[in-house]
Order: C-alpha cells, then structure tokens, then sequence
C-alpha cells in the first residue's frame, strides 16, 4: 500500500475531506471538523509504514500563492518538527484505494480529494468493511535520530525490511526473552510487520519449531531465522501480499498471489516440500500454527 500510494500522494494538496462514517475516526482526538480543517489544504509528503500503521506527514496549509511541491522534492528532517501526519490503521480490513475523481467504492468510510502537480485530481477512498481501521491526524514525534513517528506509532518497533533495523540488538532482545519463538515474533513492541501467515512461513524455512523457548535459540538459528523472515517478506511485498479474499488489496483494488507460494501456512495435510510428511496445524493464540513436525522439532 505505501509503495502504491507514494508516487500518487507525495506532493499532493488535499482539496477536500468527506467523512462519511465517524468511527473512522476511533483514533482522532477531536470531531470530524476539526479531521477536516487540519487536512483540507495540506500538502502531503512520502507514505511511512510501521506494523498495519501507514502515515503520510502533512505540511501546513498553502498560502494561496504557494506552488505544490515537486514530486520528487523530499523535506529535511527539521522541517518536520511540530508538524502532523495522517495516520490510517488498517485494522482487520480497511483499505486505501486510489480511485479517479468522483470515484466511489462500497462501503467507503472517508474521502479525500488530492490535486497532484503532475497527475492532476484523484481520489484516496477510505475503506473499511468492520470499521475496526481508522484515520486520524496526529502529532510527530522526533525520535533522535533524524525521524520522526506520529505518537500513536511509538510504541511499534521497527520491522526487519527498515533500513535503520538494528539486527544486533534484535537478535539480542530476541534471546533474552522468556517467550518462545513464535510469540517473539509476533510481539509488535520487539519487531513488526510479521503477521502470523509470515511468521509461520519464517519458521518453516528457518526449520525452528513455534513454540521454541527463544533463550534456547543458538545464535546461528537466530540470525538465520532474521535472514528467513527477510527473505519471505520481500517476495510477499513482491508478490502483492496474500490476498484470500476481497479485502486484502493493493490501492487499486487488486489482490496479491503470495497465497500461491505458501509452503507452511493453511497447508495442513499437504506434504512437506522438504521431506514429504504431512504439514500439520496446532490451535496457537486463538489461531493456529502450521509447520512440519519433522522438519520444526523443538530442540533442546
């Protein structure tokens, strides 16, 4: 989603809002006019991303002489100080769609109408089937090293495919704990953007069982394992995502095939493309964990 929505948004001066169903607004500390007056007119920079978290950083509104900045223009860190973003979590099925001008999508939550110095007018359609996503405007934070994160975002780690991600101190949070593997790496405040789909894909290639204590965990597993979630997350981000239905869609309303490459992952009964046993599925953390019992034991 931010991939699709840079080169469409960066740049771009909101022209108007439209809030269509206030929950949307779970996440924003005011009333739907105040989400409207803080956008309407801001010019946006580049799309961010941390966990289901996508924020794009606002500048103030245009005097109305002002240009719109060039696509390819990017601000220095310090022009972002006191300044906010727009902050949209995806909850369990929202959807940013880039639509044409006056484009409408079912079950459309938010609209913002965008004038692109090159592109011209179009649309981003919030849209969010359980209404458990959310946009907001929110605040940015400096973190101390020349970023800055909306507040609501803070306490989300970074995830392995950031170029700042330190795999050192990772790797060391990661066999300190007292959790086991899976756990680990699903808890969002140690490393994001791994759900369990990519979790249980990681694993199966890392040959490391889900429920290994993580302090039992060699060095050499471990690294390998960070090398295998890395591997799995960029094929997926180059495949699309994994779509299973409907509503795990690029922005313009298309669906990813990782599901066609999942060796692990809702293949419970099919044999292992390693050593042909069968995969098998255990209830983990009101979901369920697949992986090979010959291939993943528990090592001591």
């Amino acid at each position: 989603m931010r991939a699709g929505l840079t080169p469409a948004v960066t740049g771009a001066v909101v022209t108007s809002v439209e809030v269509l169903d206030e929950r949307s607004l779970r996440r924003h500390a005011g009333p739907a006019e105040d989400f409207i007056d803080r956008l309407v007119g801001a010019r946006m920079l580049a799309p961010m991303r941390r966990g289901k978290f996508l924020w794009i950083p606002l500048e103030p509104p245009l005097p109305e002489a002002a240009s719109p900045l060039p696509e390819e223009a990017s601000p220095l860190p310090e022009a972002l100080e006191g300044s906010t973003a727009l902050v949209v979590h995806l909850g369990m099925s929202g959807q940013v769609l880039l639509r044409a001008p006056n484009a409408d999508d079912p079950l459309t939550r938010i609209r913002i109408d965008l004038t692109h110095p090159t592109e011209g007018p179009l649309r981003l359609n919030f849209v969010d089937q359980r209404i458990f996503g959310s946009m907001a405007i929110d605040e940015l934070l400096p973190l101390g090293d020349g970023e800055f994160i909306p507040s609501q975002v803070a306490h989300i780690a970074r995830d392995p495919l950031d170029p700042r991600f330190d795999d050192a101190e990772f790797l060391r949070r990661l066999r300190a704990r007292r959790t086991t593997v899976k756990r680990a790496l699903l808890d969002q405040t140690l490393v994001s953007g791994i759900g369990n789909i990519y979790a249980d894909e990681s694993l199966w290639a890392a040959r490391v069982h889900y429920d290994q204590p993580t302090e039992t965990l060699s060095a050499v597993k471990a690294r390998q394992l960070l090398a295998e979630v890395r591997t799995v997350l960029n094929r997926a981000l180059l495949e699309g995502g994994t779509s299973f239905d409907a509503q795990y869609v690029n922005v313009n309303g298309q669906s990813g095939y990782f599901s066609h490459s999942l060796r692990a992952y809702g293949q419970q009964g099919r044999p292992c493309e390693r050593c042909g046993r069968p995969i098998v599925r255990e209830s983990f953390m009101n979901r369920g964990s697949h992986f090979c019992a010959h291939c993943q034991r528990i090592r001591s």
